[in-house]
């Protein structure tokens, strides 16, 4: 007894089977994830180490060479690139495809405790890292801005608030923040009054570092009580440091407003954002090497309502770049191609076969296969991403080539005068080898992709997986559900053309002129053998020189929606001139000292452009 006839003497199995792959699929679709493209990222980890004051060479010599050493002792290290600069190193471990992250950022963290007793004692900080590539563009940018609080302030409540809510969202591998830096007091010491008063730079150093320790203040024992004494000395503004005596001159002190101008100010002066004409912070947000981009939008946008509860009211965040937007436009726009290409194929098989009954059969095989198949991608790990939604755009012309070859090998001996089940029967056993075949052969030529090695391999490793899946569930179907379908939805009278012969639009007629129009083409051709000989090659040389002139990338490019413009200015320039304004007007937005540059007139639509925030207030 052949596969079919179990499954055609069984049509409630039969139903319950098919029933279950497609539900199994429908389930599948709404947990899998949506990605631009198949997750192929390197693993790569980036090391960050800050130490105030020290120059880039410093950074370099001292803090980035010990742990370039032991970093380059772990194993699968595909690459090891650091960038130094004024206070801060950033060292980027990328691995190889087959490491895992998690067991690489393992290995990280022992070389960075390693590399410890290397790292020169005024690195107060041990050296960070985080899972991320720097490379990757970043999936949201959040912009800070106020009326009334300045930006030091926002950075502040970016940094304790924004900052370490949003690292906890799985799929955010780092947070950058930009536009300013946190508050801190600025001593501008005076080379003319420390020469005059014979004061050194290390004795103000020492002389500040000695009055702002916060240090156990002890206790006072009185009879049988014992109080404890609470006492914060530290100074957290410029007029608490002002008095502050850094030496003693002829008996006199010498506080350090005589040596220093001691100001309010911030960490890192050399900053500053802008977001619609307005002073801002900006939150820029990073993925992980594993994040779904859009499960992670996703999360930060349910999570930004209660962020702003903790925020100051006068805080008004705006979302600057969502990169799912585009993400979602681009898998959107590819589901929507599946559906038209679903319907075309349903189409052109009813034109041909001439009757609702013997297309309803195929109508049910290719959406079985088509939403059977995200069963086994959710449980491979795979995602809706423009990749796999091709492989299924281009399953759709395989799947249903082998419910018809059953439907036509049935149709046949049902025109022949057996009944339905009988046809069903013989027809389905005839050619059940033949589609196994078929099916298996397809698969076979998609192989070769599985072995495929590098980062090729792994983002069409996606594509090729899901098209043999699509189809060997397309040869499951076709040797179940689609033979049972012939023998209980078939009937003689369904097969017959419900037509006349007279009237130009009949369908048989139409279909007749269609034939001995092939004909009679075919005869001219057979006709003039060589000349038809001659035109194949003629094409196949105008082919090859077409592969080699046709420009060739890896992607083709898209628009992603985005407009990216940037400015350089020359290197005698100073910060604070190049700085831009705040007060930009609405029509002409410039930087100033810029207005030569071809980027420096910025369009302000583009600048006024952004979403607010859930129970955020419009900047």
């Amino acid at each position: 007894m052949s596969i079919p006839a179990l499954f055609i003497a069984r049509p409630v199995a039969t139903t319950l089977l098919t029933l279950g792959i497609l539900s199994s699929g429908i389930l599948a679709y709404f947990l899998l994830p949506v990605a631009p493209l198949p997750n192929i990222a390197f693993p790569t980890i980036v090391v960050q180490a800050t130490m105030a004051g020290a120059s880039p060479q410093v950074m370099a010599s001292t803090v980035a060479e010990p742990l370039e050493r032991h970093l380059g002792a772990i194993a699968d290290v595909s690459e090891l690139t650091s960038e130094s600069s004024t206070g801060s190193t950033r060292i980027t471990v990328q691995f190889g495809l087959a490491r895992d992250i998690n067991g690489a950022a393992r290995d990280v963290e022992a070389a960075i405790q390693a590399a410890r007793a290397d790292l020169p004692s005024t690195l107060h900080s041990n050296p960070t890292y985080h899972e991320f590539n720097p490379s990757e563009a970043p999936i949201m940018v959040l912009a800070l801005t106020s009326n009334t609080l300045t930006t030091a302030q926002l950075y502040d409540a970016a940094d304790t608030v924004i900052q370490q809510q949003i690292s906890q969202i799985r799929g955010v591998g780092a947070i950058d923040l930009g536009g300013a830096a946190l508050p801190a007091v600025r001593v501008n010491l005076a080379p003319g009054p420390l020469n005059s008063y014979g004061i050194g730079l290390e004795d103000v150093r020492a002389a500040i570092a000695a009055a702002n320790a916060n240090s156990p203040k002890g206790h006072i024992d009185q009879g049988g009580e014992r109080y404890q004494i609470y006492s914060n000395d530290q100074a957290t503004t410029a007029a608490a440091f002002r008095d502050l005596i850094v030496a003693y001159r002829n008996r006199a002190p010498v506080a350090l407003k005589d040596v220093a101008d001691v100001q309010d100010s911030v960490e890192n002066v050399y900053n500053a954002g802008l977001f619609n004409g307005k002073p801002a912070v900006v939150v820029i947000v990073h993925p992980s090497p594993t994040a779904n981009v859009i499960q992670t939008v996703d999360e930060i946008r349910a999570a930004l309502p209660l962020i702003k509860a903790a925020l100051p009211a006068s805080v008004n965040g705006s979302i600057a770049l969502d990169r799912s937007v585009s993400v979602r436009g681009a898998v959107n726009d590819t589901e929507r191609t599946l559906v038209i290409a679903v319907l075309l194929v349903v189409g052109v098989v009813f034109l041909f076969l001439r009757s609702r009954t013997s297309m309803l059969i195929p109508a049910v095989a290719l959406p079985v296969s088509i939403i059977g198949t995200f069963g086994p991608m959710y449980l491979l790990g795979y995602s809706l991403d423009n990749l796999s939604l091709m492989a299924l755009i281009i399953a759709t012309g395989f799947v249903v080539d082998d419910a018809i070859v059953v439907l036509e090998n049935v149709t046949r001996h049902l025109e022949a005068g057996m009944t339905p089940r009988a046809a069903a029967l013989r027809g389905s056993a005839e050619v059940s080898f033949t589609v196994v075949a078929m099916s298996l052969s397809l698969v076979a030529v998609f192989l070769p992709i599985l072995l495929m090695p590098g980062i090729v391999g792994r983002l069409f490793q996606e594509f090729a997986v899901t098209l043999s899946i699509a189809i060997l569930i397309s040869l499951i179907v076709s040797l179940t559900a689609t033979p049972t379908m012939c023998a209980y939805l078939l009937r003689p009278a369904t097969t017959a053309v419900v037509a006349t012969e007279t009237g130009a639009a009949s369908p048989r007629r139409f279909f007749r002129r269609m034939e001995d129009a092939y004909g009679r083409s075919l005869l001219v051709v057979l006709e003039h053998s060589r000349l038809g000989g001659a035109i194949l090659l003629g094409l196949i040389v105008l082919n090859i020189y077409l592969f080699v002139v046709m420009p060739k990338t890896f992607f083709p490019e898209q628009d992603n929606g985005i407009l990216i413009g940037t400015i350089q200015a020359d290197q005698s320039i100073s910060f604070q001139a190049w700085r831009p304004s705040p007060a930009i007007p609405e029509d002409a937005r410039q930087i100033p000292h810029l207005s030569s540059s071809p980027l420096s007139r910025w369009p302000s639509g583009m600048l006024r452009r952004r979403q607010s925030w859930p129970g955020f207030v419009p900047s």
